[in-house]
């Protein structure tokens, strides 16, 4: 029962991820780094706090006594995620949702699933797997397996994208959503977002001692009824600061190159939709860690709540690209393609889920 719950939260925070960009489509009249900073305040600086805020009581003490060098490893990884973070919003302008998630987070759930557990096969700590486990116990196997079968289903869609090119290509169509459809500078910057985006897995474990306060406090307060499931709420407004800082400095530069800091007030736009938009994106964006969270205080496995939230997130993000027509003018032989592809991410969904269910 705790891996369907598990699972069933991992769901609900990867519909969240794939669905975040949805409502930068309505903005109008901005460029880029214009809504995407206004959607990141929301998804970095004013929702995480206020989410620890409402789930931990006195979260800010958590950090203030927690040592310098936790808290600039965890801030540190999140610089680094910020970047991956930045160029994910990059990936998914050029390649579109569809294409540009799968790519970005295949590569990232291959390396927030397993190099954590290399980590840890060198530098053991209770409760947290290793590689050697994966590979000797049958649920890790299991677990294995289904990262295997979520990376052939990432290769089927990144196939398709191609294959994606190659049509609007040969018929010279673009649909409205395809018109900045960059093959080469998309795969470019969604291979960096695919490494460097794996570093939000590593930021959570660096500060997990943080976590790991919040649900001893929960606990004693509350015995008898398991773990915290908002324990991480206080770990991820650390990282967060390192997301804003990458993705702040970044879109002034932007704002200041391409003279367009006159976005925020330009009255021609509309201002008031334009930042409620960028704000609901920001926030649905949040909600796929407050989520995850959740889904891995019900798992208690790193690597397997990574490749689960990673799995749904592609799924959401190809079905979106399939209801947004980002397919549209392209060969049945190519859409049969993506299909099949989200159909092997979901068989992976349900092997991690059937190696969750035997660790138990």
């Amino acid at each position: 029962m705790q891996a369907l719950l598990g699972v069933i939260f991992h769901f609900i925070g990867g519909f969240a991820s794939g669905s975040f960009y949805i409502p930068y489509k309505q903005v109008k009249g901005w460029a880029w780094e214009s809504y995407w900073i206004i959607g990141g305040l929301f998804s970095w600086l004013i929702v995480p706090p206020l989410a620890a805020y409402l789930t931990i009581p006195g979260y800010t003490e958590i950090i203030n006594h927690t040592n310098g060098g936790i808290l600039f490893l965890t801030y540190f990884f999140g610089v680094l995620w910020g970047i991956g973070g930045l160029t994910y919003g990059l990936g998914v302008r050029y390649l579109g949702v569809a294409l540009g998630s799968s790519i970005i987070l295949g590569l990232c759930s291959v390396f927030g699933a397993l190099i954590p557990s290399v980590y840890y096969e060198f530098n053991p700590q209770p409760g947290k797997d290793t590689i050697s486990m994966l590979f000797s116990e049958s649920w890790g196997q299991m677990v294995l397996l289904g990262l295997l079968v979520c990376v052939i289903g990432i290769v089927i869609c990144g196939k398709s994208g191609a294959m994606k090119d190659a049509d609007l290509r040969k018929t010279g169509h673009v649909a409205a959503d395809n018109t900045e459809f960059k093959i080469g500078l998309g795969l470019t910057v969604s291979i960096i977002s695919g490494i460097l985006s794996a570093c939000f897995a590593f930021g959570i474990d660096a500060g997990k001692i943080m976590a790991q306060e919040a649900n001893e406090i929960w606990k004693a307060a509350n015995p008898g009824e398991g773990e915290f499931l908002f324990q991480n709420n206080v770990t991820y407004v650390v990282i967060l600061w390192g997301g804003l800082t990458t993705n702040f400095i970044w879109c002034m530069i932007l704002n200041a190159r391409n003279k367009t800091f006159g976005n925020y007030t330009d009255s021609s736009t509309p201002l008031l939709s334009n930042y409620i938009f960028s704000a609901l994106a920001g926030t649905t964006w949040f909600l796929q860690f407050f989520f995850y969270g959740m889904g891995e205080s019900k798992l208690g496995n790193g690597p397997s709540s990574w490749i689960l939230h990673m799995a749904f997130i592609i799924l959401v993000a190809n079905s979106w690209g399939l209801v947004l027509k980002e397919w549209k003018g392209v060969s049945k032989k190519t859409i049969s393609s993506i299909i099949i592809g989200i159909l092997v991410i979901v068989l992976s969904v349900l092997i991690v889920g059937y190696g969750n269910y035997l660790r138990e």
